[in-house]
């Protein structure tokens, strides 16, 4: 059986003292987080250097801000270096017979594939459309669908076997079988509230949740260092609810459900943060590297899966409050337009430009201001987050 460094180590123990810290969950988080970080660092150079020898250039439309016309040409598709710091970081520390990190890894990497096809037709094939926004959205549905019709189950029982026993119960009661509490739509700040849904009902919401933050994402990097710190923030925050939410304990005390499981979720987290923090290091103000659809669509998917296993998929809306404002941003921009051009036979627009972070660009503002401030917001928000944990 093949075991990860973490759990090999583990086996060490009896005649190791020193080895048995590896047990701990803490410790494999901040292995997990120190690994990542330097992967990140380490390679992140290399990574760079061949994105320039491929010409793997950063295009920028005729349209965009006269500002960011000397972007040209910075190499993108970096966030490749993000997923694989991940994806290395997380197998060497986490427990591989946890199914849900599984799960994460999926949706992070199959979201990662579209971003990877999108920003290789864009930047190599000089396709400016890149992946169509209709094969980009089936495939997304795809993954999404998928995963959300296995958490239904997996979140309500304890182990595969018997979440394929209670997929084949939910056939046979004609598909109206109840699931447990812990399967509803938690409501915070108010003391075990959770609305029901039934499985159409958890898969639509999650279907929602993970193609919604991955796509919010995407729409928010479009400054250095923009996106990628939000990012890191979110995930770092949702890492603490995955691993209160994994404790008997813990759980117990905050009114919150008990997940089996989940706590693992927590060296994932980790791992983004140390190598969303190595990125930024190459990323920031001005960027030598830019992540690409490829890591956008991965990141913002990955934060949506985990918000749906840990059940705070309203937490994670107000915790990436940036992501849901620049979402909303572009289809208010999109759908004015569209209406004003229908009823007035011209389009106009509610924005200077969209998403958000541009229209504050337009007003004056220097790109670093504009990205320091959503920084300082999304911090506000995660700890309104993290608040919600013990105000109900």
């Amino acid at each position: 059986m093949l075991l990860s460094l973490a759990a090999w180590l583990q086996t060490l123990s009896p005649e190791f003292g020193f080895f048995r810290v590896f047990q701990y969950l803490t410790f494999r988080a901040v292995m997990a987080a120190m690994t990542a970080l330097v992967i990140g660092i380490a390679f992140g150079p290399w990574v760079i250097r061949r994105l320039t020898a491929l010409k793997i250039g950063q295009p920028v439309r005729g349209y965009a801000m006269q500002s960011h016309l000397v972007k040209s040409g910075t190499p993108t598709m970096g966030g490749v270096l993000i997923l694989l710091s991940i994806a290395i970081s997380t197998l060497l520390w986490f427990d591989w017979s946890n199914r849900f990190v599984w799960v994460v890894m999926v949706v992070t990497f199959g979201f990662g594939a579209i971003g990877w096809v999108d920003d290789w037709r864009k930047v190599v094939n000089k396709d400016p459309e890149g992946m169509r926004s209709r094969e980009k959205y089936f495939w997304q549905s795809v993954i999404g669908l998928v995963a959300a019709f296995y958490l239904v189950f997996s979140i309500s029982e304890a182990s595969n076997a018997r979440v394929w026993a209670l997929f084949v119960n939910w056939v046979g009661s004609g598909f109206s079988i109840d699931l447990p509490p812990a399967a509803g739509l938690l409501v915070p700040f108010f003391k075990e509230i959770s609305y029901p849904l039934g499985v159409l009902g958890f898969v639509v919401l999650s279907y929602l949740v993970i193609v919604g933050a991955s796509n919010a994402v995407n729409l928010t990097d479009g400054l250095d260092g923009l996106a990628i710190m939000p990012v890191i923030l979110v995930g770092s925050a949702l890492g603490v609810f995955a691993y209160v939410t994994g404790n008997t304990v813990y759980a117990r005390y905050l009114l919150i459900p008990h997940i089996p499981g989940t706590g693992e979720l927590l060296i994932f987290c980790a791992a983004l943060a140390g190598a969303g923090l190595a990125f930024l290091w190459f990323n920031a103000h001005p960027a030598q590297v830019f992540m690409g659809d490829v890591g956008a669509l991965a990141l913002g998917g990955a934060l949506g899966t985990i918000a749906v296993i840990v059940r705070q998929e309203i937490v994670l809306a107000i915790m990436g409050g940036i992501f849901v404002v620049e979402a909303l941003s572009v289809i208010a921009q999109v759908g004015w337009f569209k209406y004003t051009k229908r009823r007035y036979g011209e389009g106009r627009r509610l924005l200077k430009m969209a998403p958000l972070h541009h229209h504050f660009e337009k007003n004056g503002w220097a790109e670093t201001k504009v990205v320091v401030r959503f920084w300082i917001i999304t911090m506000l928000l995660c700890l309104v987050g993290l608040s919600s944990l013990k105000l109900r």
